[in-house]
């Protein structure tokens, strides 16, 4: 896992002075605190200026891993960040073929493998990765993202200027970078709690789709799609459950086997869920000796996990290790979270994550995770709740006028995803499309919301129609007709992509730790495509293929335990010790000033929680997040 970053021009005058470059490379040092390199192309006749500069984190063959790597006459340079986990046996297809290797690492396959195949080199990769491919000999860059978007790879477009980094911090180091802030992708920040792919929340910069790749040349920018999961189902195709069962189990004992490959110490991050839980068993079975294992605990019982992780641990017989974390511990984090994250995003189980990637790195470089087990087995409550509100369509769409009321019937708490907040995001829900009630569940605001939280400047610029289509259309290139599929894959492209897998990339990289999502191969992922919902969810028993093939190898309370989110405490927070930061960050001034938000609507908001009269823990901490990140990097509308 790494640090990438390049710069490359056409305009003899926007080269810059490579102090700089590599000053911006060093902001991502963070990402590869073991070795850093560059290489540097004179612009000439022949072609652009081109800088590709690299930070190592050392995962595979220590020593002559280091990057950027060229092949043997200097004419294809290659940048990777992540882990190509079959290049073995692709070195072995290469050498037969011709190609000799210098080194142990996987990043040569990638040199030969593009020498070999060209572009359709990545289809080839099994892992996660961002690449970046100079190409001499055709005076050409390529960039590509893995399958399911593990890696980030972020760039932006200046005239005849392209710079590419894994984080956004390295393109905003440049001075001709304008940090001006794209309108609707704040109104996206507002509604997902995240601005989806392919845009970000300056109009200057760009996320490179997952599975997908960039040309750029003298002629042409031009992005591809080299995969998707839905290529393998047949018409009419039936499923047996016990056969679904074993495949599953066969599958993900293969992914497992294949992300335990390290020349580092390794690790599992395992709360006790089911998704941890089975990855660290199949774990177990191919390291000798014991495997460690970490999770966190916490003071509040209703946010914390430990009892599970333990049991599961006991059960499979891991070196487990447990750290205790105080509310200081998480609330010193706050403050810090627009320089972790470069650009708003409002899931706040980054701070807990954060933490747990510390507490690991002590022992380890590499952790396995079960990121993707909710969305490939229908994990989430929403599933459930979509069941729900399908089936009493019509009665809840009476009801719908009387939302607000019933809401506010019940008495406000605090707690972890309480009681009261599950039914009244439910009720909010009601009345939308499938899709887009799905992130009325998941998101901060509504779209009804928008107009009064933005400020007449911005809400100007509001466009619900163009809103709704662009929300609408992440799944028009679903082929099938079952509604929880929908919903499943629309949570792996957006959810999981977009929050979850961004939230672990920069809470462990922060941390110089790799974190593997054996959920996450894609031969596991285009399987799981191909069944039926009602294999993954029967009647209202979620991850109910997932819980089935774990019996052998899981005790019975892991796999019947409800889902508990790996969250934290902001409904307490607001109104106790974080009460002085949203105070000032959301005051009235401030608020005004700045000119992005309503300072009525944001005081209401504050008001309304503090005196419990509503729980907007959600919609509190997204406009935090938003404060954050406008008061540390200063953006212009």
């Amino acid at each position: 896992m790494c640090g990438i970053f390049g710069f490359i021009t056409r305009k003899k005058t926007d080269i810059p002075d490579p102090n700089l470059l590599r000053q911006m490379r060093e902001t991502m040092s963070h990402r590869g605190p073991d070795d850093k390199g560059e290489y540097i192309r004179p612009m000439d006749d022949r072609g652009p200026f081109v800088y590709f500069g690299h930070r190592r984190l050392s995962i595979i063959d220590l020593a002559g891993g280091h990057q950027p790597l060229s092949d043997e006459d200097g004419t294809v340079w290659v940048l990777l960040n992540g882990e190509i986990y079959n290049f073995q046996e692709l070195k072995g297809e290469l050498e037969k073929k011709g190609h000799r290797f210098q080194t142990r690492s996987d990043t040569e396959v990638i040199v030969h493998g593009y020498e070999e195949f060209g572009e359709n080199c990545f289809e080839r990769f099994h892992g996660m990765f961002a690449i970046a491919i100079w190409d001499e000999g055709r005076g050409r860059l390529l960039l590509a993202r893995d399958r399911l978007g593990k890696k980030p790879l972020y760039y932006s477009l200046i005239n005849e200027t392209l710079l590419f980094a894994s984080e956004l911090k390295a393109i905003m180091a440049y001075p001709g970078f304008q940090r001006q802030i794209d309108p609707l992708s704040f109104m996206k920040y507002l509604f997902y709690e995240f601005v989806p792919c392919p845009h970000t929340i300056f109009k200057k910069a760009k996320k490179l789709p997952a599975a997908s790749y960039l040309l750029w040349d003298e002629k042409e920018k031009e992005i591809q799609e080299y995969w998707s999961p839905f290529h393998r189902k047949k018409p009419d195709e039936v499923f047996l459950e016990k056969e679904a069962e074993d495949r599953i189990m066969e599958l993900l004992e293969k992914a497992v086997k294949r992300r335990l490959i390290s020349d580092v110490p390794l690790g599992i991050f395992l709360s006790g869920g089911i998704d941890s839980s089975i990855i660290t068993a199949l774990a177990q079975v191919e390291v000798p000796g014991k495997v460690k294992t970490f999770s966190i605990s916490f003071e509040d019982p209703s946010f914390d996990e430990s009892k599970y992780a333990l049991l599961a641990s006991q059960h499979i017989g891991t070196e487990h290790y447990e750290k205790r974390m105080n509310p200081e511990d998480l609330l010193r984090l706050v403050p810090k979270l627009p320089d972790i994250l470069d650009e708003p995003m409002a899931d706040a189980s980054i701070i807990p994550t954060y933490l747990l990637s510390q507490f690991t790195r002590e022992q380890v470089t590499v952790a396995l995770g079960g990121d993707g087990g909710d969305e490939l087995f229908a994990g989430y409550p929403t599933y459930l709740a979509h069941q729900v509100a399908t089936r009493y369509e019509r009665w809840l769409e009476f009801l719908h006028p009387l939302m607000d009321f019933l809401g506010n019937l019940l008495p406000v708490s605090d707690d972890n995803i309480s009681f009261d907040f599950k039914v009244k995001k439910f009720l909010s829900g009601i009345g939308f499309p499938d899709g887009i009630r799905n992130y009325v569940w998941l998101g901060s605001f509504l779209f009804s919301d928008l107009p009064g939280v933005l400020s007449p400047e911005i809400s100007n610029r509001f466009d619900e129609t163009r809103l709704v289509e662009e929300i609408s259309s992440h799944g028009k290139d679903f082929p099938f007709q079952d509604r929880i599929s929908l919903l499943q894959y629309l949570d792996l492209k957006l959810y999981l992509q977009e929050s979850i897998l961004v939230k672990v990339d920069r809470a462990s990289m922060a941390n110089s730790l790799e974190v593997r999502a054996p959920f996450l191969d894609h031969e596991l992922v285009e399987y799981m495509m191909e069944l039926p919902s009602t294999l993954k969810l029967k009647g209202w028993t979620s991850k109910y293929l997932l819980k089935k093939a774990a019996e052998p190898y899981l005790p019975a309370d892991i796999i019947r335990r409800k889902k508990k989110g790996f969250g934290v405490p902001i409904a307490k927070w607001v109104k106790g010790p974080l009460k002085e930061m949203f105070m000032d960050l959301l005051s009235f001034d401030r608020i005004k000033e700045e000119g992005y938000l309503n300072p009525q609507y944001v005081q209401k908001l504050l008001q309304d929680h503090l005196m419990n009269r509503r729980d907007n823990r959600k919609q509190l901490w997204t406009l935090l997040v938003w404060e954050l990140w406008v008061d540390r990097y200063h953006p212009s509308y």
